[in-house]
């Protein structure tokens, strides 16, 4: 650390200019919130960065915001490849590879449910059990749960397309939905839904993931005619062009900077445990993960 740190200093040193202001692009999940707040730490304690950061929703608003020089840096893109491939095409962006994180989105259900209705893991047996899984927002079919519909999903699509008598409700977003399958597995409620890896959730409680019919290449080409399972999805981080060609020291660190979903799980349960974001890295035992 000290070593890229010197060779960070002698960089600004000699013309690569002092770091001033670095802009995160922060998603709406506690995944997300660690990867923002590790880096930010590291490039405001070793580089002299002052780091805002930016909260937007992934997509379209944080490319826009790329190529207008609000944000500088989006530390954990998903799967939105057509606003990917765009933004690189018109020279706002740069793809930069992996972060280290695979991300693996699916259909859950309480560990408790699993255990005793092994049945349910297969979507073909779900319409046997539709009623179990009805609640009042869902009427008189299976309520399946999603999150935040700006995530990268398309439930309905799936369930519309696989022929299955279930309604998708919204719970509006991370929290919701961490809430409902923590309550599920402790109350032993029936409870389908839409969660992901990497997450800090899958050490607290168990939940089993649904099998949907195979993820094949370009069976979610169309979202509308999606009858597949979602793809795991290579977690990527992107730049503003302008940015990495400014010559900052923090450029540097977001090119070199990655982590597992371990290592994600692991700040991001700090920070549900009640740590606010900016004092995990002064609370806990860090290893350097940008070398």
């Amino acid at each position: 650390m000290s070593e890229q740190t010197e060779a960070n200093e002698s960089q600004a040193g000699s013309g690569g200019g002092d770091c001033g202001e670095f802009n995160i692009l922060v998603h709406p999940w506690v995944g997300y919130t660690a990867d923002a707040y590790v880096v930010g730490h590291v490039a405001e304690e070793e580089l002299g960065c002052t780091v805002n950061y930016v909260e937007l929703k992934e997509g379209g608003p944080s490319y826009q915001a790329l190529a207008s020089g609000d944000g500088h840096v989006i530390l954990e893109e998903w799967s939105h490849q057509a606003e990917l491939e765009g933004a690189v095409e018109d020279g706002t962006a740069v793809d930069l590879g992996s972060m280290g994180a695979t991300g693996v989105i699916g259909w859950y259900v309480p560990g408790w449910l699993a255990e005793e209705h092994p049945e349910v893991l297969n979507y073909e047996n779900l319409n046997d059990f539709s009623e179990e899984f009805q609640t009042s927002e869902s009427g008189d079919q299976g309520q399946f749960l999603g999150s935040d519909p700006t995530y990268t999903q398309y439930d309905e699509a799936i369930v519309k397309n696989l022929d299955l008598d279930f309604k998708v409700v919204f719970s509006g977003g991370e929290t919701a939905t961490v809430e409902a399958f923590e309550r599920a597995q402790k109350n032993e409620e029936w409870l389908l839904g839409y969660f992901w890896e990497p997450h800090y959730v899958h050490a607290e409680i168990p939940l089993e993931r649904v099998k949907l019919p195979e993820y094949e290449e370009g069976c979610d080409a169309n979202k509308a005619d999606v009858a597949c399972d979602y793809a795991e999805t290579e977690l990527k981080k992107v730049a503003s062009k302008e940015f990495m060609d400014s010559g900052s020291p923090a450029a540097g660190l977001v090119e070199k900077w990655e982590w597992s979903n371990d290592d994600q799980n692991q700040v991001a349960a700090y920070i549900t445990s009640g740590f606010p974001p900016g004092a995990i890295l002064i609370s806990m035992p860090v290893k350097f993960w940008a070398t």
